[in-house]
């Protein structure tokens, strides 16, 4: 065969080649099940069961993975095949997500979309080939059963060993409640500040008044926000491999070790320091990055991070993790001697957050439920709410040689004209802001605002090779607003609960560009399955690959990944009470289901995230009693009030609401009352209609009409003033004109007015005591139960 002969095939092979390549995306090749190169095979049983505990101090239920949590390392070489057997010996249902692991869709094991559950006394075999080396995880995607326990480690090993060091350990962080994990979102959903009291992140208004920002709490009321959020649940303690304390003494003097580190939490974000020197990050999310020196570094969930630290002479290294809201350590110590110990991390000043974000001139507060769910229109929520990049932009000036800010954004713009984007996300434009200057003392404010959270970017990753696509290839943009409602938690995306939402449809052989804007007040680590994804930093064309990235609050980030997948993938929230609360997505390449997917109906994932939770008060005092019981989901509420004075005063009512969206509501109901003072022999009940809403200021405002025609609106408040002590108020006014009763005496109109107020001292979770005084009742104390 003569040259001329040989060269159409080269052609052609470079055609083959080129058409199905990406740059930067290897590991992105499509997965196709079954181990049909013969590759060796490894083979693990991981056994699932519920046992008595004790993490932190009581001995409690909780999930172990063959007899313990974190459960055991699972590990790989590159180019083996994978065999697990997952036994379930729990009384419920359960599930195994390898996280950041790519694999066959029907392996990923989000149960009732891809993978079945695996029942009571049930085995499920995963099997996949690892095509990917590095640190990763795995854990259950079955309701709340990862903060029970269920959670371990993958750790695979390359082909060739590239990175050079002595020895390695993993380590798994992780925060732990002696509650069921249902009882806390049940807490959660009825809204309390409980949580935050107990681990003294509360700001009462004593303290606000002693700091000077009342004005600042004012602006925060006035947009239906009690004030700057963290994190929403109290820990007793935080885990390294399970326990608060861990000692590694057999690392030696001079020995390079790989810590490889996995934030197993379920809610809980953490600042990473290290004692004696700084360490260098060598990966990200199981993926080599360019090395670096980084000692205080930010773990947000399901993120992992392999560091190289060198054990010091005659001394222990300290590795610290600190919960993001400065609730709490927990410690590892590597090595023997002297404690080489950890920097500490401030705990966040909530109260002086709060003074920099009244000051920025943005929206807070978008709703997490839309009017009309079906309506999606990301763009014009993203104008409305929130910080916008143009009135950022108008507060520089853009002429200022020392900005770097006119030539950046001029670059942007012509990559964007390409497909080819390399857009900072907002942490990256607050780090360049910082050498900005203001035009007026407005602007100056807007950029103490933005820099509050310029440490939460992942400018120091750096990709050892390029990441960038083919610019021939199309780009889809999506914007996700990240949506939320912290009194009743419910969360979502562009205002829209999975529970109302459909797929996000993505095209094979597309680039996919999202955009996070985030319009709450809390960090949210976004995963995708099945997907790496570049996360758009200043190093442009070396921006990282990772497969979960954290958007801070009031922040943008971009990131972009090569549709080249089948099946449906889920997409959410790694803080698991976000999810469950509906911040998801069905990421879509529009492929038709599995077979053995039938017997299982997406519909019951989707129904976790709108459950029903119910909750109840009762008040036992001198002067009257109370009860009080809601169930409610994110559209819908039920509710029943009885109120009963021992002077012989009643009042009872049933009422149906329905959400319009988060903060007016309609209902209907019936109410029963006597309507003879301090007596029961006259009961009159009545049909009720209106609507509740909830002000700006934070007020309670329930406007109806009964049957009988009277109007009657009601307005309500509560107020933190003290640690645990808590100011209530109520006042209620009914007008009947006798439109349908005949009215007494010759008038006009009668009315009546009913009005209550009253103080309460937290005892626990579930305590109180109480104080007031009701015009029905009369004055008195006593205890309040919360159930």
């Amino acid at each position: 065969m003569n040259s001329y002969a040989i060269k159409p095939y080269i052609i052609l092979f470079f055609i083959t080649i080129s058409f199905f390549s990406v740059r930067g995306q290897s590991l992105m090749e499509k997965s196709v099940e079954g181990n049909s190169q013969n590759l060796p095979v490894r083979e693990y049983t991981i056994t699932l069961r519920e046992e008595k505990v004790s993490k932190a101090g009581k001995e409690v239920m909780g999930m172990t993975i063959d007899g313990g949590i974190p459960g055991p390392t699972l590990r790989f070489t590159e180019g083996e095949y994978a065999v697990i057997y997952v036994k379930n010996e729990m009384r419920e249902e359960t599930s195994v997500h390898w996280h950041g692991l790519l694999l066959p869709n029907f392996y990923d094991g989000v149960p009732y979309l891809t993978t079945p559950p695996i029942q009571p006394g049930k085995t499920l075999k995963y099997e996949f080939p690892i095509k990917q080396s590095g640190t990763y995880w795995y854990h259950s995607h079955t309701m709340l059963q990862e903060q029970s326990g269920v959670y371990g480690s993958i750790v695979i090993e390359p082909k060739e060993k590239v990175l050079e060091y002595d020895k390695e350990l993993v380590m798994v962080l992780s925060d732990w409640t002696n509650e069921k994990p249902m009882d806390v979102l049940r807490f959660l959903k009825r809204g309390t500040e409980w949580y935050n009291w107990r681990k003294g992140t509360a700001t009462p208004l004593n303290q606000v008044i002693a700091r000077g920002a009342l004005g600042a709490q004012l602006e925060f009321w006035r947009q239906r926000m009690e004030g700057a959020d963290i994190a929403d649940i109290y820990y007793p303690t935080f885990l390294v491999n399970g326990e608060k304390r861990q000692d590694y003494p057999d690392f030696k003097s001079g020995e390079k070790v790989r810590l490889r580190i996995i934030n197993g939490a379920a809610s809980t974000s953490f600042w990473m320091t290290f004692g004696g020197g700084n360490p260098t990050i060598v990966s990200a999310d199981g993926l080599n990055v360019v090395p670096i020196e980084h000692n205080k570094t930010f773990i947000a969930i399901a993120e992992t991070y392999d560091f190289i630290v060198t054990i010091p002479k005659k001394s222990k290294m300290e590795f610290r993790i600190t919960a993001q809201d400065g609730s709490g350590t927990a410690s590892a110590f590597l090595g023997n001697g002297d404690v080489l110990s950890a920097p500490p991390v401030p705990r966040p000043d909530k109260i002086g957050m709060m003074m920099q974000m009244s000051k920025m001139d943005m929206r807070m507060g978008a709703p997490a439920l839309k009017f009309r769910p079906k309506k999606d229109e990301p763009e014009k929520m993203m104008k409305r709410w929130g910080m916008q990049m143009d009135e950022l932009m108008s507060g520089m000036d853009m002429n200022q040689s020392d900005s770097g800010m006119t030539e950046h954004h001029n670059m942007d713009m012509k990559h964007e004209e390409h497909g080819n984007t390399q857009n900072k996300n907002m942490a990256g434009m607050e780090m360049q802001g910082k050498k900005a200057k203001s035009k007026d003392d407005g602007s100056k404010m807007q950029m103490e605002g933005m820099d509050m959270f310029s440490e939460y970017n992942y400018d120091y990753l750096k990709s050892p090779d390029k990441t960038t696509y083919n610019e021939d290839i199309p780009v889809r943009d999506i914007l996700l607003n990240l949506t939320g409602n912290m009194s009743r938690y419910v969360w979502s995306l562009n205002g829209i609960p999975l529970a109302e939402t459909d797929k996000i449809k993505i095209n094979e052989g597309e680039v996919t560009r999202i955009t996070f804007n985030n319009l709450t007040m809390m960090h949210h680590p976004m995963h995708l399955h099945g997907h790496f994804f570049r996360v758009i930093n200043e190093n442009g064309d070396y921006s990282p690959l990772k497969h979960t990235v954290n958007v801070p609050p009031m922040q943008k980030v971009t990131i972009e990944f090569y549709g080249n997948e089948y099946g449906d993938w889920f997409f959410h929230c790694h803080i698991l009470y976000h999810m469950m609360g509906g911040m998801a997505r069905v990421v879509s390449y529009d492929t038709p289901r599995d077979k053995r997917m039938e017997p299982y109906p997406v519909s019951n994932l989707v129904h976790e995230t709108n459950k029903f939770y119910n909750w109840g008060m009762a008040d036992l005092a001198t002067h009257t009693g109370a009860f009080n019981i809601v169930s409610s989901n994110i559209r819908n509420q039920f509710n029943l009030a009885i109120e009963y004075g021992w002077n012989k005063n009643f009042e009872a009512e049933f009422s149906y609401e329905y959400y319009m969206y988060d903060y007016l509501r309609v209902f209907g109901g019936v109410n029963v009352e006597n309507t003879t003072q301090n007596s029961l022999d006259d009961i009159n009940t009545t049909a009720v209609a209106g609507i509740r809403w909830f002000t700006p200021y934070m007020f309670d405002v329930d406007i109806r009409i009964d049957n009988e025609l009277r109007p009657r609106i009601g307005i309500g408040r509560s107020l933190m003033l003290f640690p645990r002590f808590s100011v209530f108020g109520y006042y209620e006014y009914q007008f009947d004109a006798g439109w349908v009763n005949t009215l007494e005496g010759n008038t006009n109109y009668t009315q009546e007015i009913v009005w209550n107020a009253g103080g309460e001292f937290l005892l626990s979770k579930n305590f109180s005591l109480m104080a007031g005084y009701d015009n029905r009742f009369g004055g008195g104390g006593g205890l309040s139960v919360r159930f």
